[in-house]
């Protein structure tokens, strides 16, 4: 009985009784012991590692009938086929490339509000 009654107060909080300490630690080791026992399938865990499964399956399964497909074709040579579609000749396009960026227009600021400047202006007061 002795030895409860250090730990209760080794683990006292300051400002509250003595037994809060205990209470405390007591309800910290029962959560702990809960998320330790806690089927993963409650968290929906279960489900989604089904479903990400169920995915992997199809994929599996397209890639083999495309891998099929694909050894199962025709084989034609491509060079054969492959004809070069036509070049339209342009002289404006077909002149050298530009070796510096085109010059930007200079920055143009909006005209000034009649009767002055845009910003307010303070009436100080004046020595008489």
């Amino acid at each position: 009985m002795a030895s409860l009654q250090d730990l209760a107060a080794r683990l006292a909080i300051p400002g509250l009784p003595e037994w809060t300490g205990v209470a405390a630690l007591i309800a910290l080791l029962l959560v702990g012991l809960a998320y330790l026992l806690m089927p993963f399938s409650v968290f929906g865990v279960k489900g989604r590692l089904d479903a990400l499964e169920a995915q992997l399956d199809e994929i599996r399964d397209e890639i083999r009938g495309l891998s099929i497909r694909m050894s199962d074709g025709p084989r034609r040579p491509a060079a054969e086929d492959w004809v070069d579609p036509p070049r339209m000749r342009n002289p404006a396009i077909d002149e050298q490339p530009r070796t510096t960026p085109p010059i930007p227009p200079p920055a143009s600021w909006p005209d000034p509000p009649r009767g002055g400047r845009p910003e307010p202006r303070l009436d100080w007061p004046t020595r008489r």
